[in-house]
């Protein structure tokens, strides 16, 4: 990768300058690279002399220059250095060097791109994790293709990702569900009964009452409320599991672990957990109730662990479940939770330290919320049941395409206005159309080609000197970012900045289809910028891939 190629030429220089005298021996750690942000200030810039100069109390622009003018010529890498402004370095790259972009593409495949910048580090993402009470709402399809698309960049960048989903099938939530079910069964036959507090009042509540009354008549009307509420639960619970399962397949999300939260009380590891933390100290009763000191970690006070009455709180179980994660050998665990965990944060953090971890190897991504808009005007209910709109019923008007790449337009941090009419709409102020009708444009020219019989093979590497057009080159420039985007997405956990390259990809693509014939009575041209047009297909494919949306041939 270009980067390291030139942090390599810079540490090079560096040596070479305190050789002639030029500047005292000093220790330079990190070494700051980026894109300028116009390219007539090249291709790469950095800020080490300024860096240096307030520790060597020496002017940034004559340490700019010293290294300039130590820098050993590496023309095929390297076409000029300049210094600018007040110290910067700008880069610029051999167009040669820019041009091999095309033949890493055809060496590497669908590889291309991927790097070893994650270390093989062992990491989960757990995401979603909706209770399976109730179907999913947009907010979870906004989780679910954040966590799947960044598992699948870190995947890409070099580190072991598993992807897990944490069912929380135990306690008063499930409860409510049962207990929800079976009022509702109970008013359908014209029998008495009370709607619980914290119950859920959906539409899709009734719709599995009168299943059950269809399907089982009054069976279940005589006997005890609890009785009762515990057969519903196993009824209807495994089959609102399954619903959520659906519905994240045809999001193209799937899962390599669920979870369940009983399985940690059915093996005991809850009570083996608390009992760890009691006998280590941390954690005391106080009051009839178990408490975890987490104000020794710095959160703002104490947490319940056990009630005085001797339930435990989700806390103890959450507490048990990374225990679990940490003991099956992650080295970091990442979890994607609604933004209205915000409090919890903090106590999570003091519980990992708890339990012997330490708080770093947790990190927590809090999704905003998705507000969806219909032709200017604010969506809140479903049309089909008047309740909140649900996942499946979004998917189902825009498709699995359009929803992905909407939920990963914005950074997870921020609140995502989602406009389902130009999600629909074909045309290219649609960003994912946009980028889906350059790989089918793509498609187009390459079976006009092979149609024609002409130019199927790959040409002389040096014909690529061929390519030498602003169109061309800036092109060829972007298809060799997607390494560092990558890497950028994983080690940032920013896997929206993808939907961006892919729209500055496309873009450049359409300029390039503009201003250049591809297929042509020039047969050395057109059989090179059909390389190039095969390379940016393989890229094309590879990001969208990454972001979970599909490649079409035609649209």
């Amino acid at each position: 990768m270009a980067r390291e190629k030139i942090i390599a030429l810079i540490e090079e220089a560096l040596g070479k300058a305190v050789e002639r005298g030029l500047m005292p021996p000093v220790e330079v750690g990190w070494i700051e690279l980026d894109r300028p942000k116009r390219k007539e200030h090249g291709d790469w810039a950095t800020n080490i002399a300024l860096d240096l100069a307030s520790r060597l109390d020496k002017d940034p622009k004559e340490i700019a220059e010293a290294i300039a003018g130590s820098l050993e010529a590496h023309p095929d890498v390297v076409s000029r250095v300049e210094v600018a402004g007040r110290g910067f370095i700008n880069f610029y790259l051999s167009a040669s060097f820019i041009r091999e972009v095309l033949l890493d593409i055809q060496r590497k495949g669908q590889e291309f791109g991927t790097s070893d910048a994650g270390g093989d580090e062992k990491v989960q993402v757990e995401f979603v994790s909706a209770n399976p009470v109730g179907p999913l709402h947009v907010g979870h399809g906004r989780w679910a293709a954040l966590g799947d698309t960044l598992a699948g960049v870190m995947s890409h960048a070099g580190y072991r990702v598993e992807r897990e989903f944490y069912i929380n099938d135990y306690g008063t939530q499930v409860k409510n569900f049962g207990r929800s079910i079976s009022a509702r069964y109970m008013e359908l036959s014209g029998g008495e009964f009370e709607f619980p507090e914290g119950g859920y009042a959906g539409q899709y509540i009734i719709d599995i009452a009168r299943r059950i009354r269809d399907e089982h008549g009054d069976e279940f009307e005589d006997l005890p409320e609890e009785e009762r509420v515990g057969i519903f639960i196993e009824m209807e619970y495994p089959r609102m599991l399954e619903s959520i399962e659906r519905t994240l397949a045809s999001m193209g999300v799937e899962f390599d672990v669920w979870f369940s939260e009983r399985e940690l009380y059915s093996r005991g590891e809850v009570e083996r957990t608390l009992s760890e933390l009691e006998e280590r100290g941390e954690a005391y009763r106080d009051e009839g109730a178990l408490w975890l000191r987490t104000t020794k970690y710095g959160d703002e006070k104490d947490r319940v662990l056990v009630r005085s009455n001797g339930e435990p709180t989700y806390f103890a179980s959450d507490i048990a479940y990374h225990h679990d994660k940490m003991e099956r050998g992650f080295d970091t665990v990442i979890n994607i939770w609604g933004a209205d965990h915000h409090g919890y944060v903090p106590r999570m953090k003091a519980a990992m330290d708890a339990i012997g971890y330490g708080a770093e190897h947790l990190e927590i991504i809090l999704g905003q919320l998705v507000k969806l808009y219909r032709g200017g005007e604010a969506v809140a209910m479903s049309k089909r049941t008047g309740d909140i709109v649900t996942l499946d019923e979004l998917l189902e008007e825009v498709g699995s395409d359009a929803a992905r790449y909407f939920f990963l337009q914005r950074s997870s941090d921020s609140p995502l206005d989602f406009d389902i009419e130009l999600a629909k709409r074909e045309s290219p102020e649609n960003p994912v159309f946009y980028v889906q009708y350059a790989h089918a444009r793509i498609c187009s020219i390459l079976k006009y080609a092979g149609d024609e019989g002409v130019y199927g093979e790959p040409p002389p590497t040096e014909d690529l000197e061929l390519l030498d057009s602003e169109a061309e080159m800036d092109l060829l420039r972007k298809l060799g970012e997607l390494e560092e985007v990558a890497e950028f997405c994983a080690r940032k956990r920013a896997p929206h900045r993808l939907t961006g390259y892919a729209e500055e990809l496309a873009s450049l693509f359409h300029v390039f289809y503009r201003d250049c014939r591809v297929v042509s009575d020039d047969e050395r041209l057109s059989r090179t910028r059909l390389f190039l047009v095969r390379g940016v297909r393989q890229v094309l494919e590879i990001v969208l891939g990454l972001l979970g949306v599909s490649a079409p041939e035609e649209m």
